[in-house]
């Protein structure tokens, strides 16, 4: 009996997953990097990719806005000064207008006390400071999305 109930597993998780790729779903966890430096930004995406995430990148406030209005995300990477809308603008919008709970990881040159508190007020998740090594934003990446 065992042996059928495993079989039956494993032939609905098949389907399932037969399901999911016909549908153009994505089991991928999906990552919105809001960064205005292009090398930053690209580097980011690179080392994620590689860890089998996928990646979406805002180079400035504006796009970052637009695209969490149209998209969701396990995780919103965003370092605090971008053109348009600064970090902490967008976080305030993903939190108090769209009213959501994702997990948002600040990567930030700049270690501003201020701008910590106003964080942390608005549920931040966690900082990296640049420049990272990229095994510490793996690692920071995957406690904070739980895998």
């Amino acid at each position: 009996m065992a042996g059928r109930i495993k079989r039956a597993n494993f032939e609905s998780q098949n389907i399932l997953l037969k399901l999911i790729a016909d549908s153009g779903l994505s089991l991928m966890m999906k990552i919105l990097i809001c960064e205005d430096n292009q090398l930053a930004s690209k580097a980011m995406s690179v080392v994620l990719d590689r860890e089998g995430y996928e990646t979406v990148i805002a180079s400035d406030g504006n796009s970052a806005l637009d695209i969490l209005r149209n998209h969701e995300f396990s995780l919103v990477i965003i370092d605090i000064h971008l053109p348009y809308h600064s970090g902490l603008e967008i976080i305030r919008f993903l939190r108090t207008d769209l009213k959501k709970k994702t997990p948002v990881l600040i990567v930030t040159a700049f270690s501003d006390p201020q701008m910590q508190r106003q964080a942390n007020e608005m549920k931040v998740s966690g900082y990296i400071t640049k420049p990272f090594n990229p095994d510490d934003l793996i690692m920071k990446i995957r406690s904070l999305i739980n895998e």
